[in-house]
Formats: structure tokens, sequence, C-alpha cells
């Protein structure tokens, strides 16, 4: 891992001054930090991938957004079970995936078994 581009990650997300860096530069500084210390940025990287699958930029892309929302999901399982923002992210991700996916179950989403099912009913309390 570059340790330049890390600080170089961190410096942008201080000087963003806000809460979670959307778009892009956001992807790109969650992605990198994710890296490094996953438990305090995979939730973030899994609220800005769903994001981005909303984007008019992958409007025209269903792979591109599949993919999105794949690594979101893959993110957000990553997350240890002592991770507040896990299951929210979880369910949100999981939620977008099936929506993509035209409201019928996924395969990989039956296989999640019963912690991430329910994940899926809880109701978001606070934005990540």
């Amino acid at each position: 891992m570059d340790q330049d581009m890390v600080v170089l990650a961190r410096v942008r997300l201080l000087s963003a001054n806000r809460r979670v860096v959307r778009g892009a530069e956001g992807l790109w500084i969650y992605r990198l930090l994710t890296q490094v210390e996953p438990e305090a940025y995979g939730s973030k990287l899994a609220y800005v991938l769903v994001e981005a699958s909303a984007s008019p930029l992958v409007r025209e892309s269903p792979e591109r957004r599949l993919a999105l929302l794949d690594e979101a999901v893959e993110v957000a399982k990553a997350l240890g079970t002592s991770n507040p923002y896990r299951a929210k992210m979880l369910a949100r991700a999981l939620a977008a995936r099936q929506r993509e996916l035209g409201g019928r179950p996924a395969e990989p989403l039956a296989s999640y078994g019963r912690e991430h099912r329910a994940a899926l009913q809880e109701e978001p309390q606070e934005r990540a």
C-alpha cells in the first residue's frame, strides 16, 4: 500500500468537511482507506457504493450498477459483527441489490442466512 496515497486520501477526507464524501472522490477515498482500516471506513464505502449505483452516470449500464451493489454487499459483510453500522449497511446494500434485480430474490441473497435476512427488516436509524 502506497502510504503517500493513504495520506492524500486522509487529507482529502478531512478537507471535505462533510460526514460522508460522495461521488467518484468518495469512492476513491473510501476504497483506499477501507484497505487500511476496514472497520473504520467500510460502512461509509458501502453507503457510497449504494449511492453511486443510483447515479445518472451508470443509468444505462445495469452491469456496472450491479457490480457496485455486489461490492457494497461484500464490503458490508466483511465488517465485524460488533460494528454498529454493519446490519444497517448490509440491509441497505441487499435491498438495493434486490431492487436492481427487479425484486426477485437473488441466488446469493438466499445463502446469506437468518442474520442477514433479519437485517433487511431493520429500519435504518441514522446515516453512516
